[in-house]
């Protein structure tokens, strides 16, 4: 080997070398986010601002008939031919709609900083304020991608927080950090990938959550953290197995979770009130809040949480479960009998009072 050969020799970075590549990796990746950030700006912007004078234009034109749809067949050719693709009608149609559901500049400069055009979208074609001031705050302090946005509408996220609350009137109150803010139900958990009819096993679903713990995170909610599957809990006589613990950093307490593939009994909600019981005893901290349970089943009565001391506690909850994609029929249906309950449940707080 000669001397020029020996020079050409690659040699391993040193430890200073591989943190000045480290730097460099880091600059480029940062002037990236902020070319991404400035592009998406721009175009959301962009967009509010035709829709914006496109509804200037057909309040100009509305003594016309039909005169909006026909202006915006005649802008998207006009576009179409001077800038390309990219103007149809149905994007003229939501750069409109846009521009209506946010008039605001604020809340605008807001949706261009942090949300994609995807994003807002989906959000605005929320049928109801409530859902969209939802969904838009979720989706920007959360960082929800598109897909866990459309997953989240599709499964009627806000819609299933609501259901399992007593006195929620808007997004704002259901953002507020309390336990009954973060429970769902029915809990929706398609992801499992397991069909609803054949699974009768409990270790089943416990073990196809653990393979799947991120998007079993996300269904749950804001700050939940994994502890442990089958966590043991050991008194001077017994031991107990709970399926799943939790804890979550906004409550500041631990969620203990009970897996039931069958219809709610009042022995479930007996076994979970001494879990919490006993946790609260053995496990929880100084500075921790009071523990919270939750019983997944696969079905429930409304007579037994009626009568129960579901119906008052502040740390038990029964939510069902779907394993499979309800279908929008089912799931309103299913929504409207919680909304149904919780309404009489009310009522008849009122008429003892």
């Amino acid at each position: 080997m000669t001397m020029s050969d020996k020079n050409k020799q690659i040699t391993a970075p040193s430890v200073s070398e591989l943190h000045f590549f480290d730097d460099i990796s880091q600059i480029l990746l940062e002037g990236r986010k902020k070319v991404h950030f400035a592009v998406n700006f721009a175009m959301v912007e962009t967009y509010w601002n035709i829709g914006r004078r496109i509804v200037e234009q057909e309040q100009q034109g509305k003594e016309r008939a039909n005169y909006g749809e026909q202006l915006l067949v005649n802008l998207s050719r006009h576009l179409g031919s001077t800038f390309g693709r990219g103007f149809s009608v149905a994007n003229l149609w939501n750069f409109r709609q846009f521009y209506l559901t946010w008039q605001n500049d604020e809340i605008l400069y807001t949706l261009c900083r942090e949300l994609s055009w995807s994003h807002i979208r989906l959000i605005m074609r929320l049928d109801t304020e409530k859902a969209r001031e939802y969904y838009l705050n979720e989706a920007r302090v959360q960082g929800w991608s598109v897909r866990i946005l459309e997953r989240n509408i599709r499964t009627s996220y806000f819609e299933r927080l609501l259901s399992s609350q007593k006195s929620i009137s808007s997004a704002k109150q259901v953002d507020e950090i309390a336990a009954e803010n973060l429970i769902k139900d029915p809990y929706v958990l398609e992801f499992l990938g397991l069909p609803e009819n054949d699974v009768k096993n409990e270790n089943r679903i416990e073990s196809a959550i653990i393979s799947h713990l991120q998007s079993f995170l996300l269904e749950m909610g804001k700050g939940f953290s994994f502890v442990g599957r089958q966590f043991r809990i050991s008194t001077e006589t017994s031991h107990f197995y709970i399926d799943l613990v939790f804890y979550n950093y906004l409550l500041k307490c631990f969620v203990v979770i009970d897996l039931k593939t069958q219809k709610l009994t009042h022995q479930d909600i007996g076994q979970m009130d001494m879990y919490v019981r006993i946790f609260d005893e053995l496990k929880r901290g100084e500075d921790d809040n009071p523990t919270i349970g939750i019983i997944l089943c696969a079905d429930k009565d409304n007579t037994i949480v009626k009568y129960s001391v579901l119906s008052e506690s502040s740390q038990i909850f029964a939510s069902k479960y779907k394993l499979v994609l309800p279908t929008e029929e089912e799931l309103t249906a299913e929504l409207e009998r919680n909304a149904r309950y919780l309404r009489e449940a009310r009522e008849g707080e009122e008429n003892e009072d």
